[in-house]
Formats: structure tokens, sequence, C-alpha cells
């Protein structure tokens, strides 16, 4: 049986609910029957003093088994629970705050051990005892003598049934109980409700991505609330569209790729079989040739382009940036490899190229890329007849290689995804019928993996990329 997050939470916060209510008791319980004790106990040793200072006076005239002697413990005693009982000098009870005519405790002995106690005045017992036999149960008692002229001439023994002590505190421990099983009761149901809004979150998170599983990317969740769940199912929608935004990408790729690898397979198998068939005469046979040579050639570049961009997240950025290279030179003879390109197309280069090398740090090989898929796009997409401006140089310790040609001005919605993987701003591919939408994204993941970076600007048909490189220190 799965067990839910939910019931999970409730569980354990029931479960620090119940816990804390027994240690919130047991310390409650320790505590309220000191206090009650404690209270009966102050109570009890202020009676039996007035009931000494009272009897000591009255002593003077009356002697202790006077019938005077119980009508003042009565009195003493008032409306409360506790029981008051004079002894003699001896420890014979002598007088009882009780009805004097029906006290059974007339001529009982306190025990020796507590007379030996009460040796002075000042002298006080308290404790649970019986007293010998003088009651007939265990009481809670607080015992003083009773100072005279000639010393002490009898006991005060003030005691009260310690089930009116247990009474008090079941009655206190029981308004506890039901004090704690409403406060239980209420954290319940504000926990139940609370642990549902968040897990709610979290089960449409679940069901969104078995909807992903299933190759539906176009769910998201619901954000409601700006706390971590809120984070978290924000983060989510992020996931998601990133997800969509590849699925969607890799869609394009496939349309993409099956566009570029049908036209040149057809041409090639065409007129591969018109030859070997004779449908194409023979004397016309090297002209189409070629054409099955170029088309084999641009097959591999396609296949090249793809190899390059599966294999650049296998360089680890530390091992890139121990090398280093005149940045200048690679530049140089990057520019040299596509001349044939640029006049192809009547392009004119203007290169600010400084006199000195420029030495940074990084892989030769890569950053070459970088630069000639960089001028191969100007070359590519410049307008015919116009300038390919190129530009290196220093600013505040770091390189800078900046591209610029004059053509289409690509769309401010697209600036953001060209370097996406398979990414073409010319959808309809009559103007790039070269490309899948590999190089830019190779050149991001090649300067990202030196943990460089690269800007484009493109406005009023000026279109620049610019890249920078870290320069390698002097030695």
């Amino acid at each position: 049986m799965k067990k839910s997050l939910f019931f999970k939470n409730l569980a354990s916060v029931y479960a620090m609910l119940l816990l804390s209510f027994f240690l919130f008791g047991g310390v409650f319980a320790f505590w309220s029957y000191r206090y009650i004790l404690n209270e009966n106990r102050d109570e009890m040793a202020t009676l039996a003093s007035d009931a000494s200072h009272t009897i000591s006076t009255l002593a003077q005239r009356y002697s202790t088994d006077d019938f005077t002697m119980s009508m003042t413990l009565s009195i003493l005693c008032g409306p409360t629970d506790h029981q008051i009982l004079l002894t003699d000098a001896r420890g014979t009870v002598v007088s009882c705050s009780e009805d004097p005519y029906n006290c059974t405790h007339y001529g009982a002995e306190i025990p020796d051990a507590l007379i030996s106690r009460l040796t002075q005045p000042e002298d006080m017992y308290t404790g649970i005892s019986s007293m010998g036999s003088l009651y007939s149960s265990e009481k809670y008692v607080v015992s003083v003598p009773v100072n005279g002229q000639n010393g002490i001439v009898g006991y005060i023994l003030v005691s009260t049934d310690t089930s009116n002590m247990s009474e008090m505190w079941r009655r206190s421990s029981g308004m506890l109980v039901i004090v704690a099983i409403i406060v239980m009761e209420v954290a319940l149901v504000i926990s139940f409700i609370t642990t549902k809004r968040t897990v709610r979150p979290i089960n449409e998170m679940t069901k969104t991505v078995r909807k992903f599983a299933r190759g539906n990317f176009s769910s998201r969740v619901e954000v409601t609330s700006e706390d971590e769940i809120g984070e978290l199912a924000d983060s989510f929608n992020l996931m998601a569209d990133s997800l969509e935004r590849s699925e969607n990408l890799r869609r394009e790729f496939i349309a993409n790729i099956s566009h570029e690898l049908k036209t040149p397979m057809t041409t090639i198998s065409g007129f591969a079989d018109g030859i070997m068939d004779g449908t194409i005469p023979q004397e016309k046979a090297p002209e189409y040739l070629a054409v099955i040579s170029s088309e084999t050639h641009r097959l591999s570049r396609l296949v090249r382009n793809m190899l390059d961009a599966s294999q650049l997240s296998a360089k680890e950025p530390a091992e890139l940036r121990k090398n280093n290279f005149d940045l200048t030179e690679v530049v140089v003879q990057t520019l040299l490899s596509l001349e044939k390109k640029i006049t192809d197309r009547k392009l004119d280069v203007d290169a600010e190229l400084p006199e000195e090398p420029i030495v940074t740090l990084g892989d030769r090989d890569s950053i070459t890329q970088v630069v000639y898929n960089l001028l191969d796009n100007a070359a590519k997409f410049a307008t015919e007849g116009s300038v390919i401006k190129l530009s290196v140089y220093k600013r505040s310790g770091r390189a800078y290689v900046s591209v610029e040609n004059r053509g289409e001005t690509i769309p401010e919605k697209e600036l953001p995804l060209i370097f996406d993987r398979f990414h073409k701003t010319d959808k309809s591919r009559n103007f790039d019928k070269d490309g899948v939408g590999l190089g830019l994204y190779i050149v991001k993941t090649i300067l990202d993996n030196h943990r460089e970076d690269i800007f484009v600007t493109s406005a009023d048909g000026v279109t620049k990329f610019t890249f920078t490189l870290t320069i390698a220190p002097q030695k």
C-alpha cells in the first residue's frame, strides 16, 4: 500500500502533538501536584501556628482539656476540610475541632517520635502519616508545640485527607486533558488543511510529469504561493518550458535533418541511376558526377557538424584553458581559408588587427572553429557586394573579436534563440541551404566551455557578433 506524503506529514504532526502532550502533561502533573501539596502545607502550617498561639494564650486560664479549647479549635477550623487535635504535654489527645461529644480521638496517644521532634516552640513537623493508631488512614499532618508559661503544655496536630489533595489534582488534570484534546483537534484540522494545500502542487507536478512521460509537454503547474513550494512549482514550470522547447527543437531538427539528408541523397541516387541506366549521356556524365561529388561533400559537412556538436560537451573547461595561442594569427589564418567564399560573393573585408600578438588562453582548434563559423555566417548572410568588418582588440585585460556584416536584420524575438541547437531564423531554408542550425550552437558551446562570453546585436541591417577571451599571463 502506498504511503502518501500527505498521510506521512499528517501522521508526523499528530505524533509530535501527542508527544508534546505527554511531555507537557507529565511535567504539568508533577508540578501541579507539588503546587497543591505546597499550598495545603502552607495553609495548614498557618492554621497550626495560629491555633498554637491561641491555645497558648487560653492555657493561661483554662486547662487543655477544657470545653473552651474544643470550641476554639472548631472556630479556627471554620469552613476548611482540615481537622485540629490538641494534646497535653504527654501527647494524649484532650481536645478536637470536631463535635466534642462524638470525637473518637480522645485519649489516643501520638507517637513518641513526634514528641521528640517537637522540643522547641518554633519546631514544626510536616508529612504523610497515620500517627500510629491515631488516624484510621494516612493523612497529611502538620504539627507544632504549644508553648505555655512553664514550657510546652501540649501539641497541635492539623490534618487533612490526602484524597482531598488528590481530588484537587484530578480536577486540574482533567481540565488539562480537556484543553489538550480541544487543542489537538484544532491542530489536527489546521494541519490537515495546511498539509493538503502543501501537497496539492506536488500532486499536480506528479500528474504533469506523467503527462510529460506520454509526450505532452504543454501542461503547467499553477503557482499559488510565494514560499518554497511556490518556488518549486515555478522552477518546475521553467523546467517544463525548457523541456517543451527542447522537444520542439528536436522535432524541428528531425524535420530539418530529414530535408537536408533527403535532398542530396535524392540527387545522388537519381544522377547515379541515370548514369548507370544510360538515361544520362556519357558525354554529360562528368558534369553530373561533379554534382554527385558536391552533394556528397555536403552530406559529409552535415555529419561532421553533428559529430562536433555531440562531442563538445566531452571537453573539460580546465583542460581547455591550460593552453595559449596567438589570437591574431588564428583570425588571419581563418580569414585566408574563407577567401574564396568571400570573393565568390563579391564581398570586401575591413580588418582591424593589432600589429603585436595577442596571446590568449584556450584551445586553438576550438577557437579557430568559433572564428570560422562566425566568418562563414557573415559571408553567407551578407548582402552581395557589401563589407565584412573584422576587429581584434584588447580591453581591461581581455581580448575581443567582433565580426560585423550587412544583410537582413535578425528579428528581435529571434536573438535569444539563435544559439540554440538546430535553430534557424530562415524557416523556409531557401536562403540558408547549407546549414542545419548547428554553427552558432557550436560557437556558444565552445565559448561556454572556455567560460567566455559572446554578444550579438542586429539592427538596421547590421548584425554584429562579439566574443571574449582571457589574455594569457605574461611569462
